[in-house]
């Protein structure tokens, strides 16, 4: 329902609103981009002019985003490790484990995964890469505020998110391949 009123643009703003909110914040302050969506750019395109403004605007701040983007140019790829570096942590998705170690072996940004809803805690991908799944899922009394792993840009481990909600059985399907 939300991104439905952002499309139709009941909700949301422009990116210069949205960099100077983000600028505004307090120095150290975690924040997410995206609850729903992906990185600026039309479809599968990144607007790399877009991002350079949302990393200017994080400067000091603990901002992070997840992309499914297929960031299949180098100029690109080379954008997405340039913002991690920059301090603000664009984590890779993966689809599946396998998917998982793809994006790890480009090794410009953190990644996560969709996980089976009854995968283990701790698991690894088929090349042997830690995957730890997302403490929220499993603890009442974790938050993303508490936990903040996903803002960690030069992390080793994956982070795992099991399907859940009204999409699980469309996920579990994506997650076991």
């Amino acid at each position: 329902m939300h991104w439905d009123k952002v499309t139709r643009g009941e909700r949301g703003g422009s990116l210069e609103v949205l960099c100077a909110a983000i600028a505004a914040l307090p120095d150290n302050q975690l924040w997410r981009h995206d609850q729903a969506g992906d990185l600026p750019g039309k479809g599968n395109a990144l607007d790399r002019g877009a991002l350079r403004q949302l990393v200017a605007a994080n400067r000091g701040k603990r901002g992070y985003t997840y992309t499914h983007k297929p960031l299949r140019s180098k100029r690109d790829r080379d954008a997405i490790a340039r913002a991690n570096r920059d301090g603000l942590t664009i984590n890779l998705s993966g689809n599946t484990l396998e998917h998982a170690d793809e994006l790890a072996a480009l090794g410009i940004a953190p990644v996560t995964v969709v996980l089976p809803s009854d995968a283990p805690k701790r698991t690894r991908t088929p090349h042997g890469n830690d995957v730890v799944t997302c403490p929220a899922t499993y603890l009442d009394e974790m938050t993303c505020e508490k936990c903040g792993a996903c803002a960690v840009a030069s992390r080793r481990s994956i982070i795992g998110f099991p399907a859940h909600g009204s999409g699980a059985k469309r996920a579990d399907l994506i997650a076991r391949g």
